[in-house]
């Protein structure tokens, strides 16, 4: 342990479980989790090229996919190769820097994540709800206007979680029950009082997960309730198909992330592994999905991949 100038006691690095209780299987639950890893950096990868490249993506909507995906690159690598390090090799040690760094970008990307589903809703209600508006609402500068503030917003809330790390003594142990570094995970192991830690981290999921998913329903409900007015049947179902890849991603993103709090906060008998795989799930298999999801039922995607690939 090491002294700093806050006389807060820090260690040099802590020691990573990764999922404890599964230890002895540790060679083959790597291997969905490195499957899900290669599949979400192809797939992320893959979208960020062809919305690049193709003009006709050079939209709106296509935007906000492609910082989506771009999240979703970030995440899942800030993620999965220390976690396959710790599966396959026992490489458990992290830097307490490293640490701070991986708890930051995990959950500045995850919030991150949760205002771009918000963005893209905004985005779908325009266009179904007010279609004659969309292209003078969601110019190109609107876009980018609204990829900063939502980059800023996530920034701003999570970064103060890790002067919250930093000013807490850990005279205990420096060994973290969990696959990666997560704020409260590390938190447990100071030997200082953690109330404003939990305070701030409850504070952080209402303002932007909680205040998300609840405009993400009641912007829902406006679409529905445009839909369902539509008088041709054709129209209401290119209107919900229109939606259906994002309803699939907001779905996939949030439930997992739902179950695993209800788990953390009431499922005292819950073994830890199975509160780490949901946690972990939460935030890879979107990263994995959302790609396959967009690429194979978005029309305008699967032309311009089928087009390249022919022009090769």
């Amino acid at each position: 342990m090491a002294a700093d100038n806050t006389s807060s006691i820090q260690p040099s690095f802590f020691t990573l479980r990764g999922i404890p209780g599964l230890e002895a299987h540790y060679t083959w639950i790597a291997l969905p989790f490195c499957f899900m890893y290669i599949t979400a950096l192809l797939g992320n990868g893959t979208l960020l090229f062809f919305i690049k490249l193709e003009p006709t993506l050079h939209q709106p909507m296509y935007f906000f996919l492609g910082m989506l995906s771009l999240v979703d690159f970030v995440l899942c690598s800030t993620i999965m190769p220390k976690m396959l390090s710790i599966l396959w090799f026992e490489f458990t040690e992290i830097y307490f820097e490293a640490c701070i760094t991986q708890m930051l970008f995990i959950h500045t990307f995850a919030a991150l994540e949760s205002t771009i589903l918000l963005a893209m809703a905004f985005d779908r209600y325009v266009a179904i709800c007010n279609p004659l508006r969309y292209n003078a609402i969601f110019t190109n500068s609107v876009v980018i206007k609204i990829g900063l503030a939502s980059f800023i917003r996530c920034v701003l809330a999570t970064t103060p979680l890790t002067y919250l790390l930093k000013r807490l003594s850990y005279c205990n142990s420096n060994i973290i029950q969990h696959s990666f570094c997560e704020h409260m995970a590390v938190a447990k192991l100071a030997c200082d009082d953690i109330t404003l830690n939990n305070l701030y981290g409850m504070i952080v999921a209402l303002l932007v997960v909680v205040v998300d998913v609840i405009l993400i329903l009641i912007t829902y409900l406006l679409i529905l309730r445009a839909v369902f007015l539509l008088s041709s049947k054709d129209d209401r179902f290119k209107a919900i198909n229109t939606c259906g890849c994002h309803i699939c991603a907001i779905l996939v993103f949030y439930i997992p992330g739902i179950l695993s709090t209800l788990i953390h906060r009431f499922g005292k008998n819950v073994p830890l592994w199975i509160h780490i795989l949901l946690v972990t799930s939460h935030h890879m298999v979107p990263t994995m999905v959302n790609p396959i999801v967009y690429g194979v039922k978005t029309k305008q995607i699967r032309e311009s991949i089928v087009k390249q690939f022919h022009s090769l």
